[in-house]
């Protein structure tokens, strides 16, 4: 028996070892550097992974099977970076559901991730960082100060009379001494209107070549000291405007645009010329007290295009809202039943909301309410109707209401219609996904407007894919994407908004509700308040002025109208051409370098756009790569940072802020620019120095 028994023993060992598993077990799965990586456990039942559980940045296929668990990991880096960039690692679990004949369980795999790493520094060209940039800042000589000619002092009072022009006894100063100060004076040609007395034997005198004259003056015996009259300028900054009105504190797109510097350089009283921003729209309620004053009204140039077929007179029934035909008020009507908001009245106010105080309208309505972009600037704006109480638009309604705002006469149930205010800037916060043959109504239109000297502003649309929106896609519109606060220094693109080539220009538009961020820091009645555009609006459930928090690309088109009515009320620029050029030039680039699908040219930049004077002056750094995303590394003292990033393309900004709307290196502020692809095949990298330059 005792023969038998090692033999035995083997065989039950080697049968237990080949038994295939009858549970999944917890495991780990590092990814290191990887992409993607196959993971593999032996199993003998059915299994199926809980895609409702997987983090954003992770993907598994596939999502079930029978036998051995066969799974492919994959990592989006970019959908788990913090926008701080701060962790060295992404990990997150995967939960497998198994059953084997009766027995059945959950188990969690763990998923690792190494992000890659970028460093750099940020090195302020006016300030030593520390002792390790000794060396750098003693061989770099400082710019000299701008000077206005000279100032010279001489030893004696009769010296400054001879400079001066003036006659001196030979008893006072010397034949031989006044010829050698005149003899300076003369090769230096100043003439005598040129040279103003000081005081304290003192003389400045005007000369264009700086260098020689203090060359030609030190070498004078009757001369003390000759220096440079150097210009000396406020170490001050301006102080941003920031409105007091109820709700301000809400409305981040402002800040982001730099306007604290804008309304600051508006109080200088340059912006005097008249602008009219012709808002095709739903209409607008001209009772809105936050409106009064700010709209062209009925009778001076506000228009409703929509026809009125009453029920009964035709297959649609259709009713436009406010039971007449065309006519001259496009207030939006108050329809029996109706609860949606006044579209036109939201976009109206981001142009133009009145600032201060306000008339109340309801004992719990507000007294001041919101601002608009305008503040002090003579901009306003002319309600057309070409949106019914509904919310739809139809292509040969807008096509009239577009032609009608820029100027051009038209026809309306027999009725001409010329607008005595001409609009230089159309806002379209409104479109279609139509192809092209049939927006071509709208593209005429459009090109009417443009030829007739209209800036033609339309919302891109909130598609969120890349097909193209009309009339925003029509050539000679400027079609408008949407961006969100990141919560690092460069916005990003809004999940919503469309991306296409026609995609010229972006504008704060607010995040997508149903991804609600926070990052503006504003609260309303003690609740975080979301990155949302907050403006006038209407309850017409009520019937009274609200304020509503709405995104989209209706609410980014009318940021772009206003800054163009403000570039036209200033004088920066003068008509369609000029403007658009303007601010495609001074807008922030975002995402890919130079123009792309998704910003266009980026973000416009009111404070660039219209030379605004600066009201901060602190150094940062930003990171994008290619696709968008925004990222905020921290810098130490001495400006080092040290990025985890995701795989991709990266755009480094060491710059300055000087109009105090968080964004660094924009194009009217110090900047230097770095990049670097970082993947498996390059997992970190060096950028060095980066030293913001004007």
């Amino acid at each position: 028996m005792k023969r038998l028994l090692g033999p035995l023993t083997a065989a039950l060992l080697l049968s237990a070892c080949s038994q295939t598993p009858t549970t999944v077990p917890p495991r780990t799965v590092d990814l290191g550097a990887r992409l993607s990586l196959p993971a593999v456990q032996t199993f003998a039942g059915t299994w199926s992974v809980e895609e409702a559980s997987l983090p954003a940045w992770l993907t598994v296929s596939p999502l079930g099977g029978t036998g051995d668990v066969r799974l492919t990991v994959t990592a989006d880096r970019a959908r788990g970076t913090r926008a701080a960039a701060d962790q060295a690692t992404l990990s997150g679990q995967i939960t497998v559901v198994w059953q084997h004949g009766a027995e059945s369980g959950r188990t969690t795999w763990t998923v690792t991730a190494d992000q890659y790493t970028l460093t750099g520094r940020v090195v302020d060209a006016a300030k030593v960082q520390g002792a390790d940039v000794g060396t750098r800042a003693a061989t770099t000589p400082a710019p000299a100060p701008e000077a206005r000619g000279v100032i010279v002092k001489y030893r004696s009072a009769a010296a400054q009379s001879v400079a001066l022009g003036r006659d001196v006894p030979a008893v006072r100063l010397g034949e031989a001494a006044q010829e050698r100060t005149r003899g300076a004076l003369a090769r230096l040609n100043v003439p005598a209107a040129e040279r103003r007395d000081l005081g304290g034997r003192a003389v400045r005198l005007e000369t264009g070549d700086v260098e020689a004259a203090l060359r030609t003056l030190r070498a004078d015996p009757n001369v003390e000291y000759a220096v440079p009259n150097a210009v000396l300028r406020a170490q001050g900054l301006a102080a941003p405007v920031v409105p007091t009105d109820s709700y301000a504190g809400l409305q981040w797109a402002y800040r982001l645009l730099g306007y604290g510097s804008v309304w600051r350089d508006m109080e200088g009283g340059a912006y005097t010329r008249p602008v009219t921003v012709a808002v095709v729209d739903s209409g607008v309620r001209y009772d809105h007290p936050d409106l009064e004053g700010q709209l062209y009204g009925p009778g001076d140039g506000a228009l409703d295009v929509l026809g009125f077929r009453a029920a009964g007179t035709d297959v649609s029934g259709y009713d436009n809202g406010d039971g007449d035909g065309p006519d001259l008020d496009p207030t939006d009507p108050d329809t029996p039943g109706r609860t949606g908001g006044s579209h036109g009245t939201h976009v109206s106010g981001i142009i133009a909301a009145r600032w201060g105080e306000i008339r109340q309208a309801c004992p719990e309505c507000s007294t001041s309410g919101v601002v608009g972009a305008a503040y002090r600037a003579p901009v306003r704006v002319l309600p057309v109707r070409a949106i019914d109480a509904q919310g739809d638009a139809e292509i040969a309604d807008v096509a009239l209401a577009v032609r009608y705002a820029a100027g051009l006469p038209v026809t309306l149930e027999g009725k001409a219609f010329t607008n005595p205010h001409p609009a230089q800037v159309v806002n379209l916060s409104l479109g279609g996904d139509v192809d092209a043959e049939t927006a071509q109504p709208l593209c005429d239109a459009v090109a009417d407007a443009a030829r007739a000297g209209a800036l033609v502003v339309a919302a891109a649309g909130n598609g969120s894919g890349t097909r193209p929106f009309y009339p925003a896609a029509c050539e000679g519109a400027v079609a408008v994407g949407s961006v969100t606060l990141s919560g690092a220094s460069a916005p990003v693109r809004a999940s919503y908004s469309s991306v296409y080539p026609q995609v010229a220009l972006a504008a704060p538009g607010g995040v997508n509700p149903q991804d609600a961020t926070f990052f503006g820091g504003g609260t309303l009645n003690g609740q975080p308040f979301p990155d949302l555009i907050f403006s006038t609006e209407w309850d017409y459930a009520k019937d009274q002025p609200t304020y509503l928090a709405e995104s989209g690309t209706s609410q980014a088109a009318p940021q772009v109208s206003a800054l163009a009515a403000l570039l036209l009320s200033k004088g920066v620029t003068t008509g369609r051409e000029d403007t658009l050029a303007r601010l495609e030039a001074t807008a922030t680039d975002l995402g890919a370098p130079g123009r792309d699908d998704q910003f266009g040219f980026g973000m416009i930049n009111a404070a660039a756009a219209l030379g605004a004077p600066a009201v901060s002056d602190t150094l940062g750094v930003r990171v994008q790569d290619a696709r968008g995303n925004a990222f905020q590394p921290a810098l130490d003292p001495l400006g080092r940072f040290s990025a985890f990033l995701p795989d991709g393309t990266f755009r480094v900004v060491g710059g300055r802020d000087r109009d105090d709307n968080g964004v660094y290196g924009e194009a009217n502020e110090p900047r230097a620019e770095g990049s670097a692809t970082l993947g498996p095949g390059r997992t970190s990298a060096a950028l060095g120095d980066l030293t913001p330059q004007p």
